[in-house]
């Protein structure tokens, strides 16, 4: 039997995410999907799960599950505290990086994501009834998620099958640490709409994530950046994907995101490579950034880079058995003894 997650509180900003919904965006429906997909499939990883199943994706604070019918295993993968809660009121802490298994009656309570987005993972996946081929919450079209729309208290997570019943636990030592440095976009395919001393500037200051952001954009602030004319300001609404990067009127970028809208009609100055759109994810408020050129072949070689890293992650992890479990196999493996003793009342021992 499937295991389940009752929402006691909603928290701040959490949604079930998985890859999104690419092949859609002639319907205008944005990507949507996690913002961080290396992270969210390293959840997934640690359990065993498709690397693409359903996980929620954990940006504010408050939220808290209750394991309605269990047993539930569980993985973090993030810079995220939590606590598992008996039903006597003990706690426990919940490291991020390893896997752990819930029982029925458990409560869990999800800290802060330090850097600004975490992920929950659950062996099997969220189960929740997918649409147009995924299970992404995008609430501004009642797409996914528990009706369409953000958690409230009571609402029931459904977990996937589990699998196996093999009690070890895994977990990594050893995360890869977030890139530093700028963030690497091609320019374009707007950029003739900018003066030379706009473009330089766009590479050359530093720019502050503001508080305006969610999952479709951030914006920044820094110093604006000129338009050739003020006609050069709008254009003919094309295509956008998340990453590009857009300046209306007054000069200060926007960046789309995952939900971010499929046309726009603000010139492009950059787009944000594959690779590193996940660095996305962390700009909290007051965050700054930089950003550097590259050529697509530049962006390819850095996408390569990211998957080797993160199959040597992968492949670093350690099976651990937790308090109270034996591992029979490593114990017969290494008994002294040749063979089994059996002995029985009235029989010769062997």
């Amino acid at each position: 039997m499937s295991g389940q997650l009752e929402v006691l509180q909603p928290g701040i900003g959490t949604t079930v995410q998985d890859r999104g919904r690419p092949g859609h965006r002639h319907h205008g429906l944005p990507l949507s999907g996690w913002l961080d997909a290396p992270l969210a499939r390293a959840a997934n990883a640690l359990l065993g799960n498709d690397l693409n199943a359903a996980v929620l994706e954990l940006r504010g604070v408050g939220t808290a599950l209750r394991v309605k019918r269990g047993p539930v295993r569980v993985a973090l993968a993030g810079r995220i505290g939590a606590q598992r809660m008996r039903e006597d009121g003990a706690r426990t802490p919940l490291p991020a990086w390893q896997t752990a298994t819930l029982h029925e009656g458990e409560t869990l309570q999800l800290g802060s994501a330090d850097s600004g987005c975490a992920y929950l993972a659950v062996a099997g996946g969220i189960a929740l009834a997918p649409a147009f081929g995924s299970r992404a919450s995008y609430w501004r079209a009642g797409l996914s998620g528990v009706l369409g729309r953000a958690f409230q208290p009571g609402d029931v997570l459904p977990c996937g099958e589990a699998g196996s019943g093999d009690p070890r636990e895994w977990r990594c030592r050893s995360p890869w640490e977030p890139e530093t440095g700028p963030i690497r976009v091609m320019p374009g395919p707007q950029d003739d709409h900018f003066t030379p001393d706009a473009l330089a500037s766009f590479f050359a200051q530093d720019w502050q994530a503001t508080p305006a952001q969610d999952r479709m954009g951030l914006r920044l602030e820094g110093e604006a950046l000129a338009h050739t004319s003020a006609d050069a300001a709008d254009i003919v609404s094309d295509g956008v994907t998340p990453g590009v990067i857009q300046v209306p009127a007054n000069g200060q970028p926007i960046v789309l995101l995952a939900d971010g809208q499929t046309v726009g009609g603000y010139p492009k100055i950059a787009t944000v490579i594959t690779a590193d759109l996940p660095r996305l994810a962390h700009l909290r408020p007051g965050t700054r950034v930089r950003f550097a050129p590259v050529t697509a072949e530049q962006a390819h070689e850095a996408l390569t880079a990211q998957r080797t890293r993160w199959q040597q992650w992968l492949a670093g992890r350690e099976a651990f058995l937790p308090p109270g479990h034996i591992d029979e196999a490593a114990l017969y493996g290494r008994n002294l003894i040749s063979g089994m003793l059996a002995t029985h009342p009235g029989e010769d021992t062997p």
